[in-house]
């Protein structure tokens, strides 16, 4: 029975009393050692019945082998790996070594362990237990708490359990149980309990004050209470040193062959027949183990011997001779002849000094790791191995494959750490430049954009062929797009258009080009023709999958050529591959996709599209990606007359702009709020804001007309009775447009022109304005060239005429949700003299970013669990979104969910 633990109690029971509902959660308990994390969650399962459990816990010896945790954990369950999607099962297979083939990142991995839970839960409800999370290994680790804070409207628990401070970044995002020591009369209850002579009162103040209530130090120190003498007047024990302290001064009571029999068991992790054959290599007996179960140390139960607690196994291992250590090792070593990664691992341990050998099995193992997507425990095994490493060329090269790994796992620190220790030694050329390129992968993704343009650069002139220079220089002009400067961009063009000279790849020559163009489109020196040259070498050499340098390409395309039919095919192969891309890269995808989906009719896309960018990069920890989709989600949101949101997103999207040198994010977050404040009836601080906006455009050598604000500001000058400077900057943007010669900003040149125009030439711009938006896939603009042309009809007398463009303009808004300017746009039209009944909000606009999500899948033909798939939810969580659905659009079938939303 829980001495003190009332309240956590009740938590814990009501998540569980939720699952056997279907309502389904997640708790991680954290806390110190010994504070009682594994006895709240054995209390809770004690009194289950009728749920599976699904438990392991992790430990030292197996924290380096990847997905050694996962496998344990699922082991029950999977049988029923064959029901899952195709590339679920096949991912999560690959990762458990069960099945050869590529697991995917480490998300997807995640995805397919939520699938797995949830099936098994279809039989019954389920409780996932995990102790000592912080020495599972980081992709189980990983796996799990993904699939943890998606569990929703399943009969699934998942409780995890572990340190304080070591595995805090993994349980972001879920419900924390921060445990902390019992309070006074507990403590007392807990050690009055014990069968040994009874404490005095005195001595159970001393023992709480020593402890602060913690329950194993309670216990521990109960039984040797004169270790606290240990210390100074005053001064508390160094706990939990004083814990091993205890547990060393139980170990010394015993003989020296159960200490060797209990190493044993500690390296073997447990397995008693492993252990017991090293006990027959060192002439013991296993049966040496009975004193330490006596004394409490340990429980021998089948083929397990489970240690009592993590200071058990610390001061079992810490206090045995580092000789007797390095034996026992290599006999387990030797018991593991078909297990290369243990087998390595403890060779690793067990070896006195460098060791080519050793090297080499522990660099399989790192390969291995790798190709299942376990980077970080990847990361560990190349940097032993490049320690044990003889070979003096392959020493770097393993250290700097390290370093990828832990950047990839997620890991910044430790790979920053071990690209500083390359960097302090004379290395090959071609080192040099790789840990280069790795530093400006993690700057571009989690530091300083302008850091990752530099690095870039520097590293392109040692590239060690021409197309690693070209893929190079792109990378650079990539993220040289969010730094937003015209003279970084230029400068770089020049590089790559030598580079892409010598390129020896049609994909590379398509990237170069691709590359080129758009740094020229923003500087305003032409650059098309390099952009519409690379589209069809984009299409035939560009798998983005395959290639993962060429996706950037594919998405960034279509976006600067923005009419209704060049880059179509590039659309079309970014859908295609979403369905075979893992989370990791989906957060930069679906930014893209989005930005695509907002500039056309698909808005209501495009917010779940923006919605998913931000939720997943979070999780992910992807900041530029993660800017830039709240600055082009607050875009959208000022349209849509969605004020608050609007403001909210740009406010935190500016702060991480700042923070990163994304200048294109700000200059999104201006045009979003200055949009923001025209719709809603505030032309004075919408000119302020187009002013800064321009200002920061031209200080910043921009001089793309699709960024400025043009046609936006002539509408606020006119709106504030400033005619003359209206007509200027009219004139300005239509010269910027003119030269550019496409037909979006031309039509939004004609738009501005043909506001400012004298009765008897305003016509002309407006139908030309019209016929322009044709050629283009964005119907925002096209409806405000209507109100315009509208509103100015109507102000020359000829109602009738405007009344045409004012209903066509009307019901763009009203399709698209662009609720303030449906509102204008039906004033307007009711001064013409016309009764206007407006729509009420419904279909898309009625629902949330999630149902959404759900439903657009569902109506688009997917099955439930494709759609589950694909948003890495749970089929049920899909089916409480969708009863949700149909009640809101009072709808019964997926035919009518269909009909509602693919034509919004």
């Amino acid at each position: 029975m829980l001495i003190g633990r009332e309240t956590e109690q009740r938590r814990v029971d009501r998540l569980v009393a939720g699952a056997r509902i279907g309502r389904g959660g997640a708790l991680a308990v954290t806390g110190e050692p010994g504070v009682g994390k594994t006895a709240l969650i054995d209390d809770a399962l004690g009194r289950l019945e009728g749920v599976q459990v699904l438990r392991a816990t992790g430990t030292e010896a197996e924290k380096d082998l990847a997905f050694a945790g996962l496998h344990l954990l699922l082991r029950p369950a999977l049988h029923l790996l064959d029901a899952l999607p195709e590339p679920q099962e096949a991912a999560l297979s690959s990762a458990l070594a069960l099945k050869a083939g590529t697991a995917g990142d480490r998300f997807a991995i995640g995805a397919a362990t939520l699938a797995l839970l949830c099936r098994y839960a279809e039989q019954a409800p389920i409780a996932v237990v995990v102790d000592d999370l912080q020495w599972f290994d980081r992709p189980s680790a990983e796996a799990l708490a993904f699939a943890a804070r998606r569990i929703d409207a399943d009969p699934a628990v998942v409780l995890l359990a572990g340190r304080s401070g070591a595995c805090d970044d993994l349980v972001g995002g879920l419900d924390v149980l921060e445990l902390s020591g019992l309070d006074a009369a507990a403590a007392g209850d807990l050690v009055r309990a014990l069968e040994v002579a009874p404490p005095t009162d005195e001595q159970v103040a001393r023992l709480f004050a020593a402890t602060g209530g913690n329950p194993l130090a309670l216990l521990e120190l109960a039984r040797n209470i004169e270790l606290l003498d240990d210390r100074a007047p005053g001064l508390p024990p160094a706990l939990p040193a004083t814990l091993t302290a205890a547990f060393s001064r139980r170990l010394a009571e015993l003989d020296p062959g159960t200490r060797t029999a209990l190493l044993a068991a500690v390296v073997a992790n447990g397995d008693l027949h492993h252990t017991g054959e090293v006990c027959r290599r060192l002439g013991l007996h296993v049966s040496g183990l009975g004193p330490a179960e006596r004394a409490g140390l340990v429980v021998v139960t089948g083929s397990r011997v489970d240690v009592r607690h993590p200071l058990v196994r610390a001061a079992v291992y810490s206090e045995a001779d580092e000789s007797l250590r390095r034996v026992v090792h290599l006999a387990v070593a030797d018991l593991l002849p078909d297990d290369a990664e243990r087998r390595a691992w403890h060779l690793a341990e067990a070896t006195w000094g460098p060791d080519p050998e050793v090297a080499g099995l522990l660099e399989a193992a790192a390969d291995s790791a790798a190709a299942r997507t376990a980077y970080t425990v990847a990361s560990t095994a190349y940097e032993r191995a490049a320690r044990l490493s003889t070979d003096t060329d392959r020493w770097h090269v393993m250290l700097c494959t390290a370093a990828e790994a832990a950047w990839t796992g997620g890991l910044h620190d430790r790979a920053v750490a071990l690209l500083d220790e390359i960097e302090t030694q004379s290395v090959p050329e071609r080192t040099r430049s790789r840990t280069l390129r790795i530093r400006a992968q993690i700057a571009a993704r989690s530091g300083s954009v302008a850091d990752a343009v530099d690095i870039l650069e520097r590293a392109a002139p040692d590239a060690p062929t021409p197309d690693d220079a070209v893929f190079l220089l792109a990378e650079a002009l990539h993220a040289a797009f969010y730094l937003a400067d015209a003279a970084v961009s230029t400068r770089l063009t020049t590089s790559l258009t030598g580079a892409v000279a010598a390129a020896g790849s049609p994909r590379a020559r398509a990237i170069g080009l691709a590359a080129t163009g758009m740094a020229k489109v923003l500087s305003g020196e032409g650059g098309l023709a390099e952009i519409q040259t690379s589209v069809p070498l984009l299409a035939a050499h560009a798998d983005p999958v395959e290639h993962p340098e060429a996706l950037p390409w594919l998405l960034t395309t279509p976006l600067f050529l923005r009419d209704a039919e060049t880059g179509a095919e590039l659309r079309r192969i970014v859908d295609d591959v979403r369905s075979r891309m893992g989370v990791g890269l989906l957060p930069n995808v679906l930014f893209h996709v989005a930005r695509d989906q907002a500039t056309s009719t698909a808005w209501s896309r495009a917010a779940a599209n923006y919605e998913e960018a931000i939720r997943l990069a979070r999780e992910t920890g992807q900041g530029t990606d993660l800017a830039m989709s709240l600055a082009g989600l607050a875009w959208l949101e000022s349209r849509q007359g969605r004020g608050d949101a609007c403001r909210e997103h740009a406010t935190e999207a500016v702060r991480l702009c700042t923070q990163r040198g994304i200048r294109m994010g700000e200059a999104w977050c201006l045009y979003a709020v200055g949009d923001l404040e025209l719709a809603t009836g505030d032309p004075r601080a919408a000119t302020e804001t187009f002013l800064d906006l321009s200002r920061r455009l031209q200080e910043w050598g921009i001089a793309d007309p699709d960024l400025s604000p043009g046609a936006e500001l002539v509408d606020a000058l006119l709106r504030l009775g400033r005619p003359a400077e209206a007509e200027a900057e009219a004139r300005r943007y239509a010269a910027a447009a003119r030269t550019k010669g496409r037909p979006w900003s031309v039509a939004r040149a004609h738009r501005a022109l043909g506001t400012v125009a004298d009765h008897r030439s305003f016509d002309a711009h407006f139908e030309a304005a019209i016929e322009h938006h044709a050629d283009t896939r964005d119907l925002f603009e096209a409806a405000r060239t209507h109100l315009a042309y509208g509103g100015r009809l109507r102000r020359a007398g000829r109602r009738v005429d405007a009344r045409a463009h004012l209903r066509a303009g009307l019901e763009s808004f009203d399709d698209l949700g662009a609720e303030p300017w449906a509102r204008t746009t039906a004033a307007e039209l009711e001064a013409t003299g016309e009764k206007v009944a407006r729509r009420e909000a419904s279909g898309a606009a009625s629902l949330t970013p999630q149902e959404l999500q759900v439903s657009l899948l569902l109506a688009e033909g997917r099955t439930t669990r494709e759609t589950a798939a694909a948003l890495f939810l749970s089929p049920k969580t899909v089916e409480y979104h969708l009863r949700k659905v149909y009640t809101k659009l009072d709808i019964h079938s997926r035919a009518e969910l269909a009909e509602q939303l693919l034509g919004s």
